[in-house]
């Protein structure tokens, strides 16, 4: 069976991680820290959280924001689903609003209707903006809004969205199993300029608990020395897959032409059942899984009317395998199932 996901864990990671446990580092120590000064290179933040988790990242970010009891946060129902409890136990009311069909991402549009539409909820004070399989919004005009903004390129990486001029307040980039990078688990909380900064800096000495073990640091630092390896060859495969889909009945998402797409995952919206779909793959021994499954939609955790696109596409839309370690007869063996599908 042809796995969905499969983190990209070579000899250097594994070697990293062993070194650490050899020399008894394994709590937040000088590894965490050489992942900020190594990460620093790539992102080029002004001040950076090394955190256990992208859940502890998104707390710490709101409350560094300040926010009364009851404020309004603005997602998106495709939003992954610990963002809810967060905003829960922060006592925040999240405010939802819908993506565009063609390219799952929020909109200025999709926003400012929000804002119009009469509402029992409060209105929204900031925004969480998750980037939905890695694909990017138009940040410059969503920023103008004058929200403030907590960005979360987790799985977006590789796109520039990291490093934009045109981001939020704070970034998130996660670490986990699933993200674009991954530690095993964790999570960097940044801030590109001196004023946030000097916010974020309120929350330096928060508790070892809260940091990143050196462990999971240790197999950070490699991945993001490999990062550009690793996304070039996502990159080849998914140029490979996309010749396939384009001779099929169903569609991809569109992005804008200026903007990269990083090849997170490769999901197709399909003309037919999910069902069937999935059935067809399992007998190919592929593994295919809905795109949307982890987030609030998906999971049924928010109502389906409140939005529509975002239900229709947490229906409709399923992922390939996608990353770095498929070998060519695997690429292969996924071509062809795409080029087949029902």
């Amino acid at each position: 069976m042809i796995e969905v996901y499969s983190p990209t864990i070579r000899r250097k990671e594994m070697d990293a991680v062993l070194t650490a446990m050899v020399e008894d580092k394994i709590g937040p120590g000088e590894q965490a820290r050489l992942l900020i000064q190594g990460a620093k290179e790539h992102l080029g933040f002004e001040y950076c959280l090394a955190l256990r988790s992208p859940a502890l990242a998104l707390f710490v970010a709101l409350k560094a924001l300040n926010l009364e009891d009851g404020a309004g946060v603005l997602i998106t129902t495709l939003s992954p689903r610990y963002y809810l409890r967060v905003l829960e136990d922060l006592r925040l009311v999240p405010v939802y609003c819908d993506v565009a069909a063609a390219s799952a991402c929020i909109t200025r549009e999709t926003i400012e209707a929000v804002i119009r539409s009469p509402s029992e909820q409060p209105p929204p004070c900031c925004m969480v903006l998750h980037h939905t399989l890695g694909f990017l919004p138009d940040m410059a005009s969503i920023v103008d809004l004058g929200l403030p903004v907590i960005e979360d390129c987790s799985r977006s990486y590789g796109t520039g969205a990291e490093t934009s001029e045109a981001s939020g307040v704070f970034t998130i980039l996660g670490l986990e199993e699933r993200d674009m990078l991954t530690a095993g688990g964790g999570a960097l909380l940044y801030a590109a300029n001196r004023r946030d900064a000097s916010v974020l800096r309120n929350f330096a000495e928060l508790p070892a608990e809260y940091g990143l073990p050196d462990m999971n640091a240790a197999m950070a630092v490699v991945q993001f020395r490999e990062g550009a390896r690793n996304l070039e060859k996502r990159k080849e495969i998914a140029q490979v897959y996309i010749q396939s889909a384009l001779r099929t009945r169903h569609k991809r998402f569109m992005q804008r032409d200026e903007v990269p797409y990083n090849n997170y995952a490769f999901p197709l919206i399909l003309e037919s059942g999910m069902k069937d779909v999935k059935a067809y793959a399992k007998r190919k021994e592929i593994g295919v899984e809905s795109a949307f499954e982890d987030t609030l939609m998906g999971s049924g955790m928010v109502n389906q009317l409140l939005c529509p696109e975002s239900y229709s596409l947490s229906l409709r839309t399923v992922l390939f395998p996608l990353y770095p370690r498929l070998r060519v007869s695997e690429i292969e063996r996924v071509t062809k199932l795409i080029l087949s599908l029902p």
